[in-house]
């Protein structure tokens, strides 16, 4: 991920501003998060002109995120985890958080499935199929600590039986 948190902000903020989840109260939290936890970040005086309820939600957030972009990579680090903290399921739907998982997530998953999918299908008297379930060992990219080495042993033992 060669993107700097600007350029992340700089792909999402169509999507931010478009996004119906983003409501007056989540720019209020996201505000507020960012001037007490971070004052470095916003000021007082630019958190109470990006909480002024007479300015309409959008036009606030537009300016809260052009502020951001300016004020760098700090300050666009922070709004993201501000936003991860606030609002989990709009974070994650981010473009720029669902480009992250790439080619290689859909070559896992798939090889995930097409191991389970052998192993599940197979007989234990079909050679042709039973060698194919050393495919098990290769789906273990990606998951879990446990699951990994129960499908790696299961993949060895298959191969020390034939």
């Amino acid at each position: 991920m060669s993107d700097t948190y600007c350029d992340q902000l700089e792909q999402d903020t169509w999507f931010l501003k478009n996004d119906y989840r983003l409501s007056a109260q989540l720019v209020e939290k996201l505000v507020l998060q960012l001037n007490r936890i971070h004052p470095n970040v916003l000021s007082d005086k630019e958190a109470q002109k990006f909480r002024d309820v007479k300015v309409p939600t959008k036009t606030r957030l537009t300016d809260l995120l052009s502020t951001l972009k300016e004020k760098g990579e700090e300050a666009c680090h922070e709004f993201y985890r501000a936003l991860h903290i606030h609002a989990e399921q709009l974070y994650i739907s981010l473009p720029s958080r669902k480009r992250q998982r790439g080619p290689m997530f859909f070559i896992i998953c798939f090889s995930v499935v097409a191991g389970l999918t052998l192993y599940y299908y197979s007989n234990e008297e079909d050679k042709a199929i039973g060698d194919a379930k050393k495919i098990l060992g290769f789906t273990a990219i990606g998951l879990s600590r446990r699951a990994k080495a129960m499908l790696i042993s299961y993949a060895e033992d298959q191969s020390k039986n034939q």
